[in-house]
């Protein structure tokens, strides 16, 4: 019987563990799935937006020459979804590869060889053929991307460290502990009386004392998601970035248009004449390459829907309301389990319940929260000298993920570093134990009775300023984007 009923004390504080962990896993698994629809079809918007615009506007001249700008759209969301992409590079690519072609479609009478491509490229600060386009479009899409694929990542880590977290089970000590506070009480023939509450406190503090070793990173990173959402919202908005950016394209283009005698003319000065073509080849080349058409931007019925039916502002919003319930989830899990009414009695009825030898008080203080604290358990024999493996692989997991999202606050690319494989332990990242799951999570932050005293240490990290793009990159970056021509078909 007593073998018994420890298989059912340990079912029960399963079920009411699990029940709440699954609850939160689902918050951020639902969140992700959400966002990363979200920035996937803003994508696919934008791309259909620039070309059913540029099809309208320049006709075949941007058909002959679609490859270039789906292959930006390519290399955009190969960098959402965590493929090693430099933005700056690929942008500056990008510059180079639509200036090849201007340049010798502005030109078409003239033949220019590499070597003279290079000597454009000496020219290339005074030039700024596109005006100063690339320059914004490259700090706003980085931050952008930057901060939108951080979050994401960090919404999914989150889920995955609560599955493997939930998948901890208690100890040989932690399941004598809850035999004596469930069921022991039977055998007086008290089977309708409950645990007292501050009784049922400490011993899931105890059977819980490596989770509650989270609570700091866990703080940790949760500040750091909201300080990356209020990026989202503000200047590091991808909507705001990406829903306009084929107006932005074809300012570059009108603009080198508008001013390609004077860029023709400073590099015909400082690099000399180019040769003529042919005659017969001048005139056909002029004939195919003309270039007269005005930019006439959409109507605004006209433009896609919003993306995933939604606003990256509605998103996040959502989102930090989670984000802020979530934030002291781990060291508020005892006090919300015991106030499950299957699990203890309620805080104010101290005479008529269970406090592990009779019904009566409880007198015992409760301990703090954490896996040092449990040395002084009364009813939990806890190795505070052993943490538990799979939890301190989630406490690093979680410090990772924090210095990732303080650099896209930042505005500063970060490289992912598949945590997969050193975070497995027991369970799953993407399932729930339970047979459904809630598709939210409520709790309490519960207060301790008597003299239990606050031990959350709140860890706020100072918002740093953003950080913007130095003279000597960007002199870097305009030399490349002028690096050579190609012609316009």
């Amino acid at each position: 019987m007593e073998e018994k009923y420890g298989q059912q004390s340990k079912h029960d504080f399963r079920n009411a563990y699990v029940e709440l962990s699954n609850n939160l896993q689902a918050t951020f698994n639902s969140r992700y799935k959400k966002f990363d629809e979200f920035f996937r079809e803003l994508l696919e918007n934008a791309e259909k937006s620039l070309n059913d615009m540029f099809v309208r506007t320049y006709g075949l001249l941007y058909m002959q020459n679609s490859e270039m700008f789906k292959d930006l759209f390519v290399e955009l969301k190969r960098y959402y979804t965590g493929g090693s992409v430099n933005l700056e590079e690929m942008l500056n690519d990008f510059w180079a590869r639509l200036l090849e072609r201007m340049f010798r479609l502005v030109n078409p009478q003239y033949h220019f060889s590499d070597e003279y491509l290079e000597c454009v490229s000496k020219y290339t600060e005074q030039l700024k053929p596109f005006g100063d386009v690339p320059r914004k479009l490259k700090l706003q899409v980085t931050r952008a991307f930057v901060a939108a694929r951080t979050f994401a990542q960090g919404l999914a880590a989150a889920r995955d460290v609560v599955a493997k977290v939930s998948a901890v089970n208690p100890t040989p000590q932690g399941v004598q502990a809850l035999l004596k506070m469930m069921y022991c009480p039977y055998c007086q023939g008290l089977v309708a009386v409950k645990p007292c509450y501050n009784y049922c406190f400490n011993v899931m503090r105890g059977c819980l004392a490596n989770q509650g070793e989270l609570d700091t990173e866990w703080t940790n990173f949760i500040d750091s998601m909201l300080m990356v959402a209020e990026r989202l919202e503000g200047p590091f908005n991808i909507e705001s970035v990406m829903d306009p950016i084929d107006v932005k394209i074809s300012d570059a283009i009108m603009n080198m248009q508008e001013n390609s005698m004077q860029v023709s003319q400073k590099v015909f000065q400082g690099c000399g004449q180019p040769k003529m073509l042919a005659q017969s080849r001048t005139s056909r080349s002029v004939s195919e390459s003309s270039f007269s058409a005005r930019f006439r931007p959409y109507n605004p019925e006209e433009r896609p829907t919003t993306a995933a039916g939604t606003s990256l502002d509605r998103l996040v919003t959502d989102v930090k309301e989670k984000l802020k319930l979530a934030r002291k989830f781990w060291s508020s899990l005892p006090g919300n389990i015991c106030s499950n009414e299957k699990m203890a009695a309620n805080s104010i009825n101290e005479e008529e319940c269970w406090n592990g030898n009779d019904k009566s008080r409880y007198v015992f203080a409760v301990t703090a929260n954490g896996l040092a604290n449990q040395a002084n358990n009364p009813e939990v024999a806890v190795d505070t000298a052993k943490p538990d493996v799979v939890i301190r692989r989630q406490i690093v997991a979680l410090r990772v993920m924090t210095n990732k999202m303080k650099n896209a606050y930042n505005g500063n690319d970060v490289d992912f570093i598949d945590i997969s494989d050193e975070s497995s332990g027991e369970g799953s990242g993407s399932g729930c134990e339970l047979q459904q799951c809630s598709p939210e999570f409520v709790f309490n932050i519960t207060e301790v009775k008597r003299d239990n005293k606050q031990m959350d240490k709140i860890a706020d990290d100072a918002a740093a300023s953003r950080v913007g793009l130095s003279g000597a990159a960007f002199l870097a970056s305009v030399l490349i984007f002028l690096a050579g021509q190609r012609q316009w078909r």
